[in-house]
C-alpha cells in the first residue's frame, strides 16, 4: 500500500480504469505496444501516480492506478491518453492513414474504485485478463 506524504492526507484513491483505441483497432502489437507501456510507466512516475497492475490488450488498456488525493482522475487520464497518442503518432507515421483525425485513443475511459469491490478481485480480473 502506498501512502502520501501530505500531512493532511495518508491515502491514494484507487481506480480501475479501461480505455480503447478509436475504432478498436487491433494496433496495440510488436514494437508499439512496447512503446505504449513505456510511455505510460514514464507518464504515471513523473505525475506521482502508482500502477498497480496493468494490462494491454491489441485494442484496450487495463489499468488499476494508486492516484494522490491532489490530482483527479480525469487529469490523471487526461495526461496519459495524451501524451502516449500524441508520442506514438510522432513515432510510428504508419498510423496516419488510420488515424487520420490525430486521435488515438476513443473518447472516454471506464473507472471504477475499488471501493465498490476488492482490490484482491481486481488483480484477479486483471491476471486472468492478461492470460488470454
Amino acid at each position: 500500500m502506498r501512502y502520501s506524504s501530505s500531512a493532511h492526507t495518508r491515502f491514494y484513491h484507487r481506480f480501475h480504469v479501461v480505455w480503447v483505441t478509436k475504432y478498436r483497432y487491433k494496433v496495440l502489437q510488436g514494437p508499439m505496444r512496447e512503446r505504449i507501456r513505456e510511455i505510460i510507466i514514464q507518464t504515471c512516475n513523473e505525475i506521482g501516480v502508482y500502477i498497480v497492475k496493468g494490462v494491454l490488450g491489441r485494442d484496450h488498456v487495463h489499468m488499476f492506478l494508486s492516484i494522490p488525493p491532489k490530482l483527479s482522475l480525469s487529469v490523471v487520464m487526461q495526461r496519459i491518453k495524451g501524451r502516449s497518442s500524441r508520442r506514438i503518432q510522432m513515432e510510428f507515421p504508419e498510423l496516419r492513414k488510420r488515424y487520420w483525425g490525430r486521435r488515438f485513443w476513443a473518447r472516454g475511459y471506464f473507472s471504477t474504485t475499488s471501493g465498490n469491490v476488492t482490490d484482491d478481485i481486481i488483480e484477479q480480473y486483471l491476471e486472468l485478463h492478461s492470460a488470454k
